[in-house]
């Protein structure tokens, strides 16, 4: 069932809020972290939800990855999800990691093309 553009702003922003506290959350606890972002299609939003985790190098990244904090910044995804009244199954498939230094080296910096690209992993 497709949401209406109302409740899809509405959506859209309760999303944004919670996920900008994870963001906070996570900058405080996540060494390397940066920033996150989502992208979403509302036409077929439980198969195309992403929340893509930015870190400064891609040695960060790899390092908190080998530390286990993948797994808190999928907590903290799954908590902001749930606030943000949004169901998913299985949050982690909904969430990818990156880092500003592959951006740089692959897409010149430009976040805006590099997200384009971007799609939802399968299983």
């Amino acid at each position: 069932m497709l949401l209406s553009k109302r409740e899809q702003a509405r959506t859209e922003r309760r999303l944004a809020a919670t996920l900008t506290e994870a963001c906070e959350t996570a900058k405080a606890e996540v060494p390397g972290f940066c920033w996150l972002t989502h992208k979403v299609d509302y036409a077929a939003f439980a198969s195309s939800l992403l929340v893509l985790w930015v870190f400064d190098t891609q040695a960060s990244q790899d390092q908190a990855l080998v530390d286990g904090q993948g797994a808190r910044l999928v907590e903290l995804t799954a908590q902001a999800l749930d606030a943000a009244q949004v169901q998913v199954s299985a949050v982690a498939a909904h969430v990818q990691f990156d880092n500003e230094e592959q951006c740089a080296r692959s897409n010149a910096g430009n976040w805006q093309q590099r997200l384009a690209r971007k799609r939802l992993l399968r299983g």
